[in-house]
Formats: structure tokens, C-alpha cells, sequence
């Protein structure tokens, strides 16, 4: 992803665009076309799970009926831990009255709200039962619940469902991108190991999974090498190192090797050679490839935004903003309860939405935090952008023929917004707002580059 501050056109993209993100989300580098596909490795599996491709995850496990498979995994927030310890859940079908007072300054035991509609944690993660004959396979196990019923369970970590989704591939119910330690404990897509020989890792991005070195650092390609030969020479990998394959290595599927000289041998995947950055200074960077002819290396891109939004270069970084270059914001929540439930989408409670927004004030929050409105002829089309229907009163999913519905969209089932405050292109100002620099509740900036400080969703 380099910065080349230009204009540029960009397929499927009307408008001003970076040479960066049309590098990542056009494909431009040899193997790393929109169509690529992540492969994994095979694991045994119990009868009625397999595997489903999913456009933001890659591969996760299913149940029979398609619905992804979820984990809870344990996270310390700034009072004491949640999520489920292994072999022990955490998620019943009791409905919690009371925050839990994991998050400071909030002390535990205050209402919380809408308690004659609150879901309790079993009503949005249904657990994923095992039968009383089922037997492990592998790291599948099956672990006890407190009320008798039996539980699959991998690697000892309790298995759910989500009911946010609705088809097989979708993964609206969580991700396994990264987020900081003020976040709730957030629920994880599990899915089987992408298939990358040892020494290699692949890790959730904004634009796709990233194929970094298991020591979480990015790998990169340049493009003047070919399959057969890198043109990287000895004063070239001083800055970028070739990553070394042992001598024995045979070609396989998407990976092979080339002879950079007798008996060193360097790895080569999807037709190009692989290098780090000797000037990376930190995990996940894309540093590297703001240097032109070289990129970052993607298993699978994610699927493009709409087609009507554009890119804007900030003072600290990419963000995807709207036709008029208006920066569009995410919303984040997670409320403090000791199920850790979320509180972002449609379906969940709007109480922390409009006091954060408006001061409880539905209009006042249309003013300062507008939706972003899709046209009537508008079609969506993949799974992480879509169009949903909004009253604008409530903040939940409108009513069939609701007259005064707005048609909004949204990443991820979440509708997006931008910011009354922003008055030109590039404007961030409402970045960060709310609970912990918005990491609990509040608005985040949509920002196209995961190694920028703060910058994840």
C-alpha cells in the first residue's frame, strides 16, 4: 500500500482514490486477484461441522446448517477478566440486571437498560450442543454445561453460534481481527490453520488477511521478480531480507521455492518471492509498501466498499469516506455485563447509541452523527457492505413499508455514519468519540491501514 499522492482510477471506484488502497483492494500484485481464495489445512472434524470460505474470516468451521462456529475467549479488561476460561462456560440463558463493573470508573451493580427486553447470552449465541453419544476427534471435546446438557468444545474453549447470522459465510457475529484491551470480550470466528508452511501466519486486516511471518511481521513481494528469478540483488536485501526456505523444500500448491544462490533457496508464493522489511518496526506494518514495487501479500482480499465512497489521505492515515470525501465512522459497543453482550448492531438495545450520539435524543443524533444514505436503485452485494432499512426514531431495523424508513449503509450488518463536525475531505474530528477512546462505546474512524495506532475498528 503506498502512498502516492495522486489520482488514480480504481475498477469498480468512481472518484479520487490513493495508489495504496487501489495496490491492496484491486490486486494489482501478481496473485493477489480478487478472486484468490485462502486455503487451509485439513483437520479431522466430527460428524455434522465443515468448513465454509468466508469473504472477511477466510476459512471458519460450520454446523450442518452453514452458521459459523464462534469462541469466547478470555480477556482482561481493566477490573478482572471476562470471556470462558477453557473447559468451563460462561454463557447461559439467564438475563442479566446489573453491569458488572469490569470497566472503571463504573462501579458493578447498576441497572441495565431496557431489562424487559434484554436478551439473556444464550438468546444471540445458542450453544453448540453435542449429542450424548458424541465422541472427541482430535481437538474437538465435548465439555459439561452446569445444567447438564453436553457442549462441543475445541481446544477446550466452549463452541456457539450467532443468531446474526443468516447464511453460510457469514461472520457478522464477531472477528478475529485484533482489538485493544478497553474493548468488551469479544466473540472469535474459529476456523481451521490457513495453509502456509511453518514460519509463516496469516492475520485479519481492514483490506484482507495478511500473510506475515509467525512472529507477526509482514512479508512482501516485488514486482519485478518472477516465479523463477528475484531481481532483488545483494544491496537490495539489505533492506529487504529474503525469507529463507530449508533446502528440502518441494513445491506445493500455492508455495515453491527459488535458488537465490548454490543451496539458499528463497520462498516463493503464488509466482513471487517473499521478503521482510528491514525497516518494519512493528507488527503487521504496511510500511513497506509505501516504497514503490513493493507490495504487501494478501491469502484474500476483502471485499471492495461500495462503489459511490471514496478514499481521503489524513494527517494519520487512509480512511474511506463518503461521494462528497467525507470520512465515514463505524460504531462500537459492548456494554458492561458480565456476558460481555454487544450493543452495535440494529437488533441490540439503541439506549448507549443515543446517549452517546445525542444525549438520548434521536434528532439530535441525526444531526451530529447522519447515516449515510443509499440510493433507492442501490443493490448490495457481498458480505461486508449492504444496504438496510433504519427508522430513523429508534435506531433499529424499520418496519416493512415504513414510510419514514431510511435506506443507510452498512459494514458488517452496522450502519455507518459520518460526522456533523467534519466541514472538509480528510476531516477526522470525530474519530475516537466516546467511552475509552471509543473502544467500549463510541465512533471510530474507518481507517484502511491496521498498523496505524488506534486504528482498528
Amino acid at each position: 500500500m503506498r502512498f502516492l499522492h495522486k489520482a488514480v482510477s480504481w475498477p469498480g471506484f468512481r472518484g479520487v482514490v490513493l495508489a495504496a488502497t487501489l495496490t491492496a483492494w484491486a490486486g494489482a500484485a501478481i496473485g493477489q486477484t480478487a478472486g484468490s481464495v485462502e486455503h487451509y489445512i485439513e483437520i479431522p472434524m466430527p460428524p455434522g461441522f465443515h468448513v465454509e470460505s468466508t469473504e472477511l474470516e477466510g476459512p471458519v468451521f460450520a454446523d450442518a446448517n452453514g452458521r459459523t462456529i464462534y469462541t469466547w475467549p478470555s480477556h482482561r479488561l481493566r477490573n478482572g477478566y471476562s470471556g470462558e476460561t477453557q473447559g468451563n462456560p460462561a454463557c447461559y440463558d439467564e438475563v442479566l440486571t446489573v453491569t458488572a463493573g469490569l470497566m472503571s470508573p463504573y462501579p458493578p451493580g447498576i441497572l441495565l437498560p431496557e431489562l424487559d427486553s434484554r436478551p439473556s447470552c444464550t438468546d444471540l449465541w445458542p450453544p453448540v450442543y453435542a449429542d450424548d453419544d458424541a465422541e472427541e476427534v482430535g481437538k474437538w471435546s465435548v465439555v459439561m454445561r452446569k445444567d447438564g446438557t453436553r457442549q462441543w468444545a475445541f481446544d477446550e474453549q466452549p463452541l456457539y453460534t450467532s443468531v446474526l447470522d443468516h447464511k453460510p459465510g457469514d461472520t457478522l457475529g464477531g472477528t478475529t481481527r485484533r482489538y485493544g484491551g478497553d474493548s468488551p470480550a469479544n466473540r472469535v470466528p474459529l476456523g481451521p490453520p490457513p495453509k502456509v508452511p511453518p514460519g509463516f501466519a496469516v492475520k485479519t486486516t481492514t483490506v484482507g488477511r495478511l500473510l506475515t511471518t509467525d512472529k507477526n511481521f509482514s512479508v512482501y513481494t516485488f514486482e519485478a521478480d518472477t516465479a523463477e528469478l528475484s531481481m532483488c540483488d545483494e544491496v537490495c536485501a539489505r533492506t529487504w531480507h529474503p525469507v529463507l526456505a530449508p533446502a528440502l523444500v518441494r513445491p506445493q500448491g500455492e508455495w515453491s521455492t527459488v535458488e537465490r544462490s548454490p543451496g539458499v533457496r528463497q520462498w516463493v508464493f503464488r509466482g513471487k518471492p517473499l521478503y521482510t522489511y528491514v525497516l518494519d518496526q512493528r507488527s503487521w506494518s504496511l510500511e513497506g509498501s509505501d516504497v514503490a514495487g513493493w507490495d504487501n501479500v494478501y491469502t484474500q482480499l476483502a471485499p471492495p466498499p461500495p462503489d459511490v465512497f471514496t478514499v481521503q489521505d489524513t494527517l494519520i492515515g487512509e480512511v474511506l469516506a463518503d461521494a462528497r470525501g467525507m470520512t465515514i465512522y463505524t460504531y462500537v459497543c459492548g456494554d458492561d455485563s458480565a456476558d460481555q453482550l454487544s450493543c452495535d448492531h440494529p437488533a441490540d438495545t439503541q439506549v448507549y447509541r443515543l446517549a452517546m450520539c445525542g444525549g438520548g435524543d434521536a434528532e439530535r443524533c441525526l444531526q451530529h452523527w447522519p447515516y449515510i444514505e443509499a440510493g433507492d436503485g442501490t443493490v448490495d452485494g457481498n458480505g461486508a457492505w449492504s444496504v438496510v432499512s433504519i427508522d430513523p426514531m429508534t435506531g433499529h431495523f424499520a418496519a416493512p413499508e415504513q414510510p419514514d424508513a431510511l435506506r443507510v449503509w452498512a459494514y458488517r450488518d452496522r450502519p455507518v455514519y459520518t460526522y456533523g463536525g467534519d466541514q472538509q475531505p480528510g476531516d477526522v474530528n470525530g474519530a475516537g468519540t466516546g467511552e475509552w477512546r471509543a473502544q467500549r462505546n463510541g465512533l471510530k474512524g474507518f481507517w484502511l491501514r491496521d498498523d496505524y495506532m488506534g486504528g482498528t475498528l
